[in-house]
């Protein structure tokens, strides 16, 4: 008989907070930013998980999700991250379900590791004591002030010495003005700081090989997304055709999808986001498949709720400290990380879970579901 304690309910919030700037990249603009949380609870102990997701999301949690793993031992995540993807296979899991999968698989490692009074990472075992993290942000609609004083806020106050902007504006109808904002993001932060890039999928195959020609010669390492990565073929070749490394993988809802995109050589680091492939249980399976295929990977945004399965991996490059989420996740929640010298430390203060509690005062004014 199994007398490990069991999950008694799944609750939701959604919360919408406004950008404090007008943003955009390559290919899409936005003016607030959703965040759905969801909250498991086993008697007296919570654990919360979150993805950054239409409201819709907190719906599917609670008609499809919420009762498959009620009543299930709390301990047993992987087997209720496959009940939950069981559940919504008439629904469809690639997008909002398996955002919504991810919310709940990150709240039930958090519960948990509270439940054996743990931080995530000592429960999954450390590869890592740090992770490092990259500043991201570099907004197509900044103007040079604003992309200068994230820039430095980063290398400067932060220590963080890698850093990334968005290019591929107005997809691709913008390159010159994308070489002039990489060639000032290099004079600002200087040549010791490393120099990526995100075109969000905004160019086409050969501009894109014209393009990293001019990023090559700004220092760039790091191109992201230079083509829409529904197109593995034509990744590849650009990957074969260019210095920079090529990366992608942020879009990735099923673990297939990781496969395929390494299968294809598409990629010379693969990202994966925690928050939209399924949660930490897929994430760790994405990290070891690319380790299969000799590779790194590399969070993709959401910073806190990637750190402890970041520090988990052997294969780590570096974890997206994402302007948005990071400014989000200070806001609505206490226990956050600081990236000072360039990496966080998850699990340092011993605090169990993920070490983050909601902060109900602040969270309240942009509760709206």
């Amino acid at each position: 008989m199994n007398h490990s304690p069991a999950v008694a309910g799944v609750d939701t919030a959604v919360f919408t907070v406004p950008t404090d700037a007008p943003e955009a990249d390559g290919t899409l603009s936005w003016d607030s930013t959703t965040l759905v949380l969801a909250t498991v609870r086993c008697g007296n102990v919570t654990g919360l998980g979150y993805t950054y997701a239409p409201a819709a999301t907190a719906r599917i949690i609670q008609d499809l999700l919420a009762s498959v793993i009620t009543g299930l031992p709390a301990l047993d995540v992987p087997r209720m991250n496959e009940a939950m993807h069981r559940a919504v296979r008439n629904a469809g899991l690639p997008g909002i379900a398996a955002q919504a999968i991810a919310a709940v698989d990150i709240a039930l490692w958090d519960m948990k590791a509270r439940l054996l009074e743990l931080p995530l990472v000592h429960l999954l075992g450390a590869a890592r004591e740090d992770v490092p993290v990259y500043g991201s942000g570099g907004f197509t609609t900044y103007d040079d002030d604003q992309q200068e004083r994230q820039l430095r806020g980063w290398v400067e106050t932060d220590g963080i010495p890698r850093v990334k902007i968005k290019i591929g504006e107005s997809w691709g109808r913008c390159e010159e003005r994308d070489r002039l904002r990489v060639a000032k993001a290099r004079a600002v932060i200087g040549d010791a700081t490393a120099l990526y890039v995100d075109a969000n999928g905004g160019y086409g195959a050969k501009q894109a090989v014209r393009v990293s020609r001019a990023l090559a010669d700004e220092g760039v390492t790091w191109f992201e997304e230079p083509v829409s990565s529904d197109h593995l073929a034509t990744l590849a070749t650009i990957r074969d055709h260019v210095t920079l490394d090529v990366a992608a993988g942020e879009y990735g809802y099923t673990l297939p999808y990781f496969e395929h995109m390494l299968a294809a050589r598409a990629v010379d680091c693969l990202q994966a986001d925690i928050t939209r492939c399924g949660g930490i249980t897929v994430w760790l399976r994405a990290a070891a498949l690319a380790q299969a295929h000799g590779l790194e990977i590399s969070g993709h945004c959401a910073p806190h709720a990637h750190a402890h399965a970041a520090a988990a991996v052997p294969n780590l490059r570096h974890l997206e400290w994402f302007h948005d989420h990071v400014r989000i996740e200070r806001l609505l929640f206490d226990g956050v990380l600081a990236p000072d010298g360039g990496a966080v430390i998850p699990g340092a203060d011993g605090a169990p879970g993920l070490g983050l509690t909601l902060n109900a005062g602040r969270a309240g004014p942009y509760r709206v579901g």
